[in-house]
């Protein structure tokens, strides 16, 4: 029997009627037995998460102020999916105890995952289905760090023998019982632990767009959806700025070469975008897949004549930068430079005390910094090694007098990263898609 593992976020599963309409999903297909919950989103542009609501209660609990009518906002939330659904439920007892861990040292992390566990228990009696809490099964050390091993171990075992299960995304908790959390998005990655740890068919994520856009819709109007998309093209789309998966949620599906769909909640017609490590026969390869960014970024660069000959001279300086826990997004090597592309608000608390150090140990003929870049991926895998795409991509964005400070490509595939002026950003992305799409469409024809 198929199996499919299906992951509602926050959009999905903020309120009655989104709840209704996810009954009617789960309902389509026999073969989406367990499903991952996330907490309630924005019902309206105006409205406010749960989770951060939640959070403003924590907020206000350690400062020692009153939490109550923010709790109630929170309560309010709940009871009018209960009510509107007409559910045989009642919360009351877990209000209770989360208003007395709010009163009595509360914990960010306990405190914040109850909207997932609320939502959760709601929705699997809503489906008829059994709620499975993934503080008994998703595992994290003492130091609040993700145990993916442990987790697809206890998960297997949990999940197994259950014809159908809701499980509560985003948190878990360690040996001695305490929660811990994910980032934010962190469903995405329960999910895709649930599906690794059964082994499913499928894993579906439904969210509220159809599936992966080529470039943000906010900059580029009405940009292509990705039909198919790899792994690892993913996760560097995500890392960048494409925002409808969390980066860490490929990695256990990868392993397993499980199938990832990104699906639309309101839309469930489209068959949205699909994560896979090989194109299925007969699909178009096509070199670029999309084009992502950020803004704020900072370039160091360093300059010393004969650089490349002394050795360990660019080991010292992530060296400097390990010891400050200062994360860099790329390392270009010449001749006699060391490039750095680093994020600015990273950077600034420790930008003095990081120069002083590279001028006392490396004595550079010069030591640089721009600031107010952005970063652009042009992201394709397929058929790079004999395109022209990287070059189209330097192209448009020379007709357009666009300024490149920074170019790098990955060895024999496009994943090509390039540093513009953050006021040119938008203008940037636009010509590359441009670009990217008259490509295709000249491949198409």
């Amino acid at each position: 029997m198929r199996t499919v593992v299906a992951k509602f976020g926050g959009t999905s599963l903020a309120g009655a009627e989104q709840f209704r309409r996810v009954r009617d999903i789960v309902q389509a297909n026999p073969a989406r037995r367990l499903i991952v919950a996330s907490a309630p989103g924005k019902r309206y542009e105006e409205d406010t998460k749960v989770t951060d609501l939640l959070l403003d209660c924590y907020t206000r609990a350690a400062a020692g102020r009153d939490f109550g009518a923010c709790l109630h906002a929170v309560r309010e939330r709940f009871d009018e999916i209960i009510a509107d659904l007409g559910l045989d439920c009642s919360l009351e007892q877990e209000f209770e105890v989360l208003r007395r861990h709010l009163s009595n040292d509360p914990q960010k992390d306990y405190v914040v995952s109850r909207g997932e566990y609320l939502n959760s228990r709601l929705l699997a009696a809503w489906l008829g289905f059994t709620f499975v809490d993934p503080e008994w099964c998703v595992c994290f050390d003492e130091k609040g760090h993700l145990d993916g091993a442990m987790t697809l171990r206890t998960l297997g075992a949990a999940l197994r023998p259950l014809q159908n299960a809701v499980i509560a995304g985003f948190y878990g908790a360690d040996m001695e019982g305490r929660i811990h959390t994910m980032t934010r998005g962190g469903s995405d990655v329960t999910g895709s632990l649930v599906a690794s740890a059964i082994h499913a068919d499928l894993y579906e994520n439904w969210t509220d767009v159809s599936g992966l856009l080529a470039a943000d819709p906010h900059i580029v109007p009405n940009p292509r959806t990705v039909k198919y998309v790899s792994y690892r093209e993913l996760r560097t789309l995500s890392y960048m700025g494409a925002s409808v998966l969390h980066t860490d949620a490929v990695l256990p599906v990868s392993d397993l070469d499980i199938p990832l769909n990104i699906r639309n909640t309101g839309r469930p017609e489209d068959p949205g975008t699909t994560i896979v490590r090989k194109l299925p026969e007969g699909e178009t390869k096509y070199p670029i897949v999309g084009v992502a960014g950020r803004k704020g970024m900072s370039v160091i660069q360093v300059e010393k004549v004969m650089v490349s000959d002394e050795s360990g001279f660019t080991a010292v300086m992530l060296d400097m930068l390990k010891n400050r826990r200062l994360p860099f997004e790329q390392c270009l090597t010449g001749i006699d430079t060391v490039t750095l592309v680093i994020r600015s608000d990273l950077l600034a608390p420790c930008k003095e005390e990081l120069f002083a150090e590279i001028r006392e140990k490396l004595n550079p003929d010069y030591l640089g910094l721009t600031e107010h870049l952005s970063m652009i991926a042009v992201i394709g895998e397929r058929d790079t090694e004999s395109s022209d795409a990287n070059v189209q991509v330097l192209q448009a964005l020379a007709r357009s007098r666009i300024p490149i400070n920074t170019a790098n490509q990955g060895a024999g595939k496009l994943n090509l990263l390039v540093g513009v002026p953050e006021d040119r950003y938008e203008d940037a992305i636009r010509a590359i898609y441009a670009a990217i799409d008259d490509s295709m469409q000249n491949e198409r024809s």
